[in-house]
């Protein structure tokens, strides 16, 4: 086991196309499997027991708590959601490392 592995926060759209945005999450957090990084992508992990139109807000702070303990931020798409640009700017202010994945595909 390799505990010093890079944690990334995988920060993609969740909104909007829900099928095809959580297609495309899975997509990126297999790309930082390849690279040799663990990937954390809450929106794919609370949407299981949590309702986005009821605990919109609990889930956001949920997942600032998640991007607090990466090592880095993956800002993956070409569009940035409201929720993105919230988590975007909690690692700015963080002085987290950002790195733009603009698109992968399988």
């Amino acid at each position: 086991m390799d505990a010093d592995k890079q944690v990334v926060y995988i920060c993609s759209r969740y909104r909007g196309d829900r099928e095809n945005n959580i297609r495309a999450a899975r997509r990126y957090c297999r790309m930082a499997v390849e690279r040799g990084c663990v990937p954390i992508a809450p929106h794919l992990l609370l949407p299981q027991f949590m309702e986005e139109e009821t605990e919109r807000e609990a889930a956001m702070e949920a997942d600032l708590v998640l991007l607090s303990r990466c090592d880095e931020i993956w800002v993956c798409g070409s569009e940035i959601s409201e929720g993105m640009a919230a988590e975007i700017q909690f690692a700015k202010e963080k002085q987290m490392k950002i790195r733009r994945i603009i698109d992968v595909r399988n």
